[in-house]
């Protein structure tokens, strides 16, 4: 059953890469297929994410009428929309914004999507992004003033993403490190002044 499940996955990522609305229909109505599963062999991307990078708004929505979450990140922090301000999909950006997604969460470097399409040229899409953040912030507030809950984490992410910070050379560690050194600094030359 796992061996199936599997291989309709991969299918189910090809089939939306390819804009084939039918096979992904065909292959959701099985039922053996998460509409959020993220293929490690591709950076974690869900088949979302495939429909942004394509531009395919026909299979989004589908997608999306299956449950597909527009806050799942790649394994480097790309929601969908990171990936249709690359791409230049003003109609996905426009969609996911429809749908209230966080069309400005920062990747793991800190780019947003307005920054990603600033980066690749794409004019349109940032003068977009420019009225959608502040937009897309006020639902946020509205939304936590009124205790309503937002789909808006990705909880495999914030377990990556703290491990990935783990990783890196500490800022705090680098600082410590400055301020030794200056302390260390006189000692040697009061050692170098007595010899």
């Amino acid at each position: 059953m796992e061996l199936t499940r599997m291989s309709d996955m991969t299918k189910l990522h090809q089939a939306v890469a390819a804009g084939d609305y039918t096979l992904v229909r065909k292959i959701l109505k099985k039922g053996l297929c998460d509409p959020n599963y993220k293929d490690v062999d591709w950076n974690d991307r869900t088949p979302l994410h495939w429909a942004a990078i394509k531009g395919h708004m026909e299979v989004m929505k589908l997608l999306i009428q299956c449950g597909a979450r527009p806050c799942l990140v790649t394994d480097v922090g790309w929601t969908p929309a990171h990936f249709a301000a690359e791409s230049g999909h003003l109609p996905v950006l426009k969609m996911l914004h429809a749908l209230h997604a966080a069309i400005d969460a920062p990747d793991f470097f800190g780019d947003t999507p307005k920054r990603i399409a600033q980066i690749y040229g794409q004019k349109a899409c940032v003068a977009f992004l420019e009225k959608a953040e502040p937009e897309c912030q006020d639902h946020r507030l509205t939304a936590r003033q009124k205790g309503l809950l937002l789909d808006q984490r990705d909880p495999d992410w914030d377990a990556k993403k703290r491990e990935m910070e783990l990783s890196l050379p500490s800022s705090t560690r680098n600082t410590n490190k400055k301020k030794h050194k200056k302390s260390r600094g006189p000692t040697k030359l009061s050692n170098t002044k007595e010899r």
